[in-house]
């Protein structure tokens, strides 16, 4: 794949915080930048953080080139229950007599899900279907049949695990939903899960360490 080059004056990395939409991000560059010719690739939901990449001016024609990279994400689920979300901010639903499960179980859990999967969209997403977004449907209260997407999981780890919270490294191509392979892992163990945390670290070759925070978006470096 064609991977673009991040030109000084056309792109920028930005470390996005839990709480604002990933248009919010976009909005304080148009105010930081004074222009409204800015995009970004990848949308991140407002519970989960990282990286977002901005193109600014002429750039936001060739945003497109980075939507077909692969994602790299670090995140935290919350085993022994259920969201309708898939995420913490859902209604969550404790699974009952659900026992404890072991560092050593989870992990053999994971292999299953390492390579190509079919993987079925969350209702809560942004994928369309009859030109309607999903969750704009499921907060209708509409639920409709997904065909499944084949996906890969390039890399899966297991970084920390402490009942009932486990901390999961992962590479996937894009078009994974996360909130999708923690529902999925969840069922695989038979106690369900939930994203608890989701950060972006990286698209492609680009890092979350090279970003900047959204208060650090510097004018001088697009108009010196």
């Amino acid at each position: 794949m064609d991977v673009p080059s991040l030109s000084p004056s056309g792109f920028l990395l930005v470390d996005k915080p839990v709480g604002p939409t990933s248009h919010d991000i976009v909005d304080i560059a148009r105010r930081s930048l004074r222009t409204r010719k800015i995009g970004h690739a990848g949308t991140l939901d407002p519970f989960a953080s990282g990286l977002l990449i901005l193109a600014v001016g002429k750039m936001t024609k060739e945003i497109s080139k980075f939507v077909g990279l692969d994602k790299a994400y670090e995140a935290t689920l919350r085993l022994g229950a259920s969201s309708d979300t898939m995420d913490r901010t859902g209604a969550v639903t404790e699974q009952k007599g659900c026992a404890p499960v072991s560092r050593a179980a989870f992990e053999a859990a994971l292999e299953k899900f390492r390579g190509e999967i079919d993987q079925v969209p969350p209702m809560y997403s942004a994928k369309k279907v009859g030109g309607k977004k999903l969750y704009e449907l499921a907060r209708e209260g509409v639920e409709i049949e997904r065909k499944p997407v084949r996906v890969t999981i390039h890399e899966l780890e297991l970084l920390s695990y402490e009942w009932p919270l486990a901390k999961i490294r992962t590479r996937v191509s894009s078009g994974t939903y996360i909130r999708a392979l923690a529902d999925d892992i969840g069922k695989a163990l038979g106690c369900g899960a939930y994203l608890e945390e989701l950060r972006r670290t990286a698209i492609g070759p680009y890092d979350v360490e090279d970003a900047v925070k959204p208060e650090g978006i510097d004018p001088a470096r697009f108009f010196a």
